[in-house]
């Protein structure tokens, strides 16, 4: 799109915008797309299956991003799914649809490994929370995928069975630690997966691969079945390629689980029917002090078009500020604690950064970790107040492209409570809990994409992918796909 549109572009454009235009191959739909041709009996969720574990046969030995593909399952799956459509059974907009999980999201009778030598032959004997919720919606799950071991880092290159390659160029890191369930959905393996963020391991990838990532609201979806990283931080949520393929996904899993600590009781949205919310009234804050600091120019050019863009659909753009905070040893502690066990019996099998890591946190104090908690809670209500003066808020997803693979195979190692610069932009909002996505807005002179992020108030999911859906009717960067 022109990067001068007027305000009255924009808007004529978005109340304009047609359904799109459904794409040659299947491997190139949107999750939407899939599911209206499966409601219309245009293909088969037996047929889409097949496209994708074809796909997946010819692209994994490229790029890495699967662990374990659930062939037989997944066309078990598909042929009940076919049937019960046949019936005229129809269980909602995933029915059918193949879908992918990072690979510590537990599979009953399925390997569930955090790409760690530690858990290789592990294999748990119920579903998470998120997966039975799957199950029910008629999702067809197609396997599991790559990630940065144990889901403590930013690369997906330290990895028991390998680095995961970027689709768009394989030589970079596709970014982490949902690094695999990024590059399958850009490849179109899959048509969406879920990740796991904890400092911006599913928006950082998404950035990174060219994808929509939502972040929901701390407790809006259940963790219970999902090996933990930081129980105080860790959020599931989906990558797809369109704010409205998240949105369906997300009313899938978002919901109260009694069973769950983390989990809020909260009433659930129907997502993708807020997506056509005019934005023309909302408020839009732009955070500058530490966003854009030490940030690629590509990259603050793309965002810097994106918030124009984002003015003219809106009442404007305003700068503003978040509550200021020093980066709390909380993540360390708990993962340390969750790995106590593993790293006294075989600390040789975990990855060498891992590890490291790891034992970074022992001297960390009780006393340093209560009163990290506490600051936790603190600013998790202090953040609230940004929100009275602006009603969403935009900033760049991360300031660096993504490294090479080469680079990071001997990466310099953060030290306890440390956050690498390509995470810096993403962590706050694991922080403040905050429903954050990351929507393509851009790409490098090299051929990279680049990720805006859209953040909202507690619970204001709606209200966040309304934005992104806005902004993706009168932009295309989401529709470009690598050419692997």
């Amino acid at each position: 799109m022109p990067r001068d549109l007027t305000r009255r572009d924009v808007l004529a454009a978005l109340l304009a915008a047609p359904v799109a235009v459904l794409a040659a191959q299947p491997t190139e739909w949107t999750l939407a797309q899939a599911s209206d041709q499966i409601r219309r009996r245009k293909i088969s969720p037996v047929e889409l299956t097949r496209v994708c574990l074809e796909r997946i046969e010819r692209l994994n030995p490229k790029l890495n991003s699967f662990i374990t593909v659930m062939t037989d399952r997944a066309m078990a799956q598909a042929r009940e799914l076919d049937a019960e459509a046949s019936r005229g059974i129809w269980r909602g907009p995933l029915h059918g649809v193949p879908i992918g999980l990072k690979d510590l999201i537990d599979t009953a009778g399925v390997k569930t490994t955090c790409a760690s030598a530690v858990f290789a032959d592990r294999v748990p004997t119920e579903d998470a929370e998120v997966v039975i919720r799957l199950k029910r919606a008629g999702a067809v799950l197609i396997g599991k995928q790559n990630m940065h071991e144990f889901a403590y880092g930013g690369t997906s290159v330290p990895s028991h069975f390998g680095a995961v390659h970027n689709p768009w160029n394989q030589e970079r890191i596709a970014g982490g630690s949902s690094g695999g369930t990024a590059a399958s959905v850009a490849a179109g393996m899959c048509f969406g997966g879920l990740g796991s963020d904890t400092g911006g391991s599913i928006r950082q990838p998404a950035a990174y691969c060219g994808l929509t990532g939502l972040k929901p609201t701390y407790g809006r979806v259940s963790t219970r079945g999902v090996v933990p990283l930081s129980w105080s931080l860790d959020h599931i949520g989906p990558l797809c390629r369109t704010a409205a393929d998240a949105a369906l996904l997300l009313e899938a899993i978002a919901g109260y689980d009694s069973q769950e600590t983390t989990s809020v009781d909260f009433p659930v949205e129907r997502y993708s029917a807020g997506l056509n919310a005019k934005p023309a009234a909302l408020k839009i804050g732009v955070v500058r002090r530490l966003f854009f600091e030490r940030i690629d120019p590509q990259i603050e050019s793309a965002v810097n078009a994106a918030l124009s863009t984002l003015g003219k659909l809106t009442s404007g753009v305003r700068e503003t500020e978040l509550p200021a905070y020093q980066t709390l040893p909380i993540v360390g502690v708990e993962a340390y604690t969750y790995h106590r066990p593993y790293l006294e019996k075989s600390p040789e099998l975990y990855q060498p950064s891992t590890r490291q890591r790891l034992e970074g946190a022992v001297n960390i104090s009780a006393a340093a970790y209560s009163a990290a908690r506490r600051e936790l809670d603190r600013l998790r209500r202090a953040v609230s107040a940004v929100f009275s003066s602006v009603d969403l808020l935009v900033t760049p997803t991360t300031p660096i492209n993504p490294t090479t693979v080469e680079q990071e195979s001997k990466p310099d190692i953060p030290g306890p409570g440390s956050v690498i610069l390509s995470l810096r932009n993403t962590q706050p909002f694991d922080v403040f809990g905050l429903p954050t996505v990351s929507i393509p807005c851009g790409f490098t002179r090299e051929g990279l994409p680049i990720g805006v992020q859209i953040t909202g108030p507690r619970f204001a999911e709606s209200r966040v992918l309304a934005l992104a859906h806005a902004y993706q009717q009168v932009t295309d960067w989401h529709t470009r796909r690598p050419a692997v």
